[in-house]
């Protein structure tokens, strides 16, 4: 039997796969998410969102894309891994991704590239009245050659609309790279740095993560104070609360204990500070760009 469901879980709560039904929407995910639907549904371009690692780009990228699903006027692709060799290589993974016949052939031009996904993106955007979505994780990892290539698709527009919608998912390295281009940088309809959470915060997405996986029982799982050494203990960061929390929940069983106290969160920070595997790192300022 799993761990969890000897505590009366039906699910794991606290697992660090991007899963979008057990993303806690905080105050600052939501208005990031919010705002980039109303970017999308309006055809503005270009939306960024910034966070530190282990902020929660990556699920709410996949709680966008799960919005954006339920919709049938939208065509969307994302990319997880902006790594691309050259310009070539980055104009052929798009037009194969948004399945845009271009003959197959490896020796295209990429400005032949490119006048078939203006095609795409007329046809699509113009004809047929959808919005093409492009999604990025991970942006930061994209090369000046790539931002490049999306600053030239983001000039193929309408007199009302940009015929690609792009939203770019990065850490704070992101905004130090296209601050530096001018010409891109000005494109950004929406934008927007998502901080860690308040002790506010950290204590209601661990409660939601319970009630989310099942948990049914009147009395706290987690005690007052095991939430206050929690979130010392992460700085807030959803990633690092929900690492903290399933190893908290695997001491339960292994001692035979009914609640999460102060007493086993210390044990479980000073067994990995003594171990040499806990990090400390400032929070990052509660401001916007």
């Amino acid at each position: 039997m799993s761990y969890y469901k000897v505590l009366g879980f039906e699910k794991e709560p606290f697992s660090t796969s991007p899963d979008p039904n057990y993303f806690y929407l905080s105050r600052e995910h939501e208005q990031a998410l919010t705002n980039t639907l109303i970017e999308l549904r309006l055809r503005r371009g270009l939306s960024v969102v910034l966070g530190d690692i282990g902020t929660g780009k990556t699920t709410l990228s996949r709680k966008l894309i799960q919005e954006l699903k339920a919709r049938s006027d939208v065509i969307f692709h994302i990319i997880l891994d902006p790594t691309f060799e050259d310009e070539h290589v980055f104009l052929r993974s798009l037009a194969q991704n948004f399945d845009i016949p271009f003959n197959g052939s490896s020796q295209m031009a990429p400005l032949d590239i490119r006048d078939a996904l203006e095609r795409f993106l007329f046809q699509k955007g113009v004809t047929e009245n959808k919005a093409v979505v492009l999604i990025i994780d991970e942006a930061q990892k994209l090369s000046d050659r790539s931002l490049e290539v999306l600053r030239v698709l983001l000039n193929y527009e309408t007199n009302e609309y940009k015929l690609l919608q792009l939203v770019l998912l990065g850490q704070t390295e992101l905004h130090e790279k296209i601050i530096n281009i001018p010409n891109f940088f000005d494109r950004i309809s929406f934008k927007y740095m998502l901080n860690p959470f308040s002790l506010q915060e950290t204590e209601e997405m661990i409660n939601f993560r319970i009630r989310k996986a099942g948990y049914k029982a009147k009395m706290h799982l987690f005690l007052k104070d095991a939430i206050g050494e929690i979130h010392q203990a992460t700085q807030g960061y959803p990633r690092r609360i929900t690492m903290l929390c399933h190893k908290a929940l695997k001491q339960l069983v292994m001692r035979n204990k009914s609640v999460v106290s102060a007493g086993v969160i210390e044990d479980i920070v000073q067994n990995e500070m003594r171990a040499g595997w806990h990090r400390k790192d400032p929070l990052l300022l509660k401001s916007s760009y």
